[in-house]
């Protein structure tokens, strides 16, 4: 596991490719959430098993997934996208198979609390700023989930992040962060990486020649 600390954007960061030959392992445990990245290897039946806690999914490869259920319903079966993000309620035993020739990582991040229910108040949230840029995926007492596309080179204004969230990276990133004081940092991440952020204020411009992309869960 690789930890950076990123005085703007972040405060814990952890790299996948690190940690590419464990089968599952926590990224990063508070008191809000526990992040897990789980490899869904092909055509390996999984033991039967609950989830108490209401979770976000964030697949970062496609596949194909069946479920079996201990309740009576018939059986399922899935297909997912590459960065397809799912709410996944708390439920009861369930059996996943990866019926698809090729595995694939799921980063799993589960809800330690019920939420407050609150709204983004700020007059800077980034949703009602810059919306071709900050798209809200769902929204819901726990969470609200941001699908944030940055083009080659683009700047987003000046915006807040009023809430704890965590940040899946679909693509490599290589920004300037500029915070409302004028402190400029760079931030360098690779696809699959995970950051737990803190509220903050700051505009971001996209150093790369290429699109940028990531999930972002911000916690209510």
């Amino acid at each position: 596991m690789k930890i950076k600390v990123h005085a703007a954007l972040l405060t814990c960061c952890v790299t996948l490719g690190a940690i590419a030959l464990e089968p599952s392992a926590t990224l990063l445990e508070n008191d809000q959430v526990k992040v897990v990245r789980a490899l869904e290897k092909p055509h390996v039946k999984g033991k039967f098993h609950s989830h108490p806690q209401n979770r976000v999914m964030i697949y970062l490869q496609p596949g194909r997934q069946r479920f079996e259920y201990q309740d009576g319903r018939q059986p399922e079966v899935f297909e997912w996208k590459a960065g397809e993000v799912k709410w996944s309620p708390a439920g009861g035993m369930h059996s996943p198979e990866v019926v698809s020739d090729e595995g694939f990582d799921i980063i799993e991040i589960e809800l330690k609390t019920p939420g407050g229910g609150r709204t983004i108040a700020t007059s800077l949230d980034p949703v009602k700023l810059d919306p071709k840029r900050y798209h809200v995926e769902f929204e819901n007492a726990q969470v609200r989930v941001l699908r944030v596309t940055i083009e080659a080179h683009g700047v987003t204004p000046m915006h807040e992040h009023s809430l704890n969230r965590v940040t899946v990276f679909l693509t490599d990133q290589d920004f300037r962060a500029t915070d409302s004081h004028g402190k400029v940092d760079l931030a360098k991440h690779k696809a699959g990486d995970i950051v737990w952020g803190t509220p903050t204020t700051h505009s971001e411009e996209n150093l790369s020649g290429n699109p940028f992309e990531v999930v972002v869960v911000e916690l209510k």
